[in-house]
């Protein structure tokens, strides 16, 4: 389902057999690349492109990002992620409540808590999450 466009490259989410973590494809036919996005933050990463051969400029890439970023764009991906998948993939990640972020490989501490369930509010473009151990769930403001 088409997010937004560069350029004339399509932004999509593709509906059939998606997994987690959420991002966006671009295909342009030489090259394809993916970017990803969050439910707990703004930015937007560039996975990969392939072949690696055929890369577009940087600009292109870094063009592709900016324009997912734009808020209208981000939050129409978060919808239809949503609403098509339903989960943030944040389901079982560990939440600092110190640092409010996702933790990697981070060391856990007395503040780290596990997702117990997590939603998006398309309509107030927040994320909800329900943590393990928590007096109380964490609303992400987007």
């Amino acid at each position: 389902m088409k997010v937004c466009s560069y350029k004339g490259l399509s932004i999509v989410i593709m509906l059939r057999d998606e997994h987690c973590p959420p991002h966006v494809h671009v295909n342009a036919g030489a090259w394809s690349a993916r970017l990803g996005f969050s439910f707990w933050h703004n930015d937007i990463q560039l996975w990969d492109v392939v072949p690696l051969s055929r890369r577009p400029p940087l600009a292109v890439l870094e063009g592709l990002c900016r324009s997912l970023e734009q808020p209208a764009h981000l939050r129409s991906a978060r919808r239809i992620w949503w609403s098509r998948l339903q989960t943030v993939c944040l389901d079982n990640q560990l939440w600092d409540s110190h640092t409010n972020e996702v933790l990697g490989m981070k060391l856990v501490t007395d503040t780290t808590y596990r997702v117990a369930t997590a939603r998006y509010l398309p309509e107030e473009d927040k994320t909800l999450l329900t943590l393990t151990g928590a007096s109380e769930g964490v609303e992400i403001q987007l």
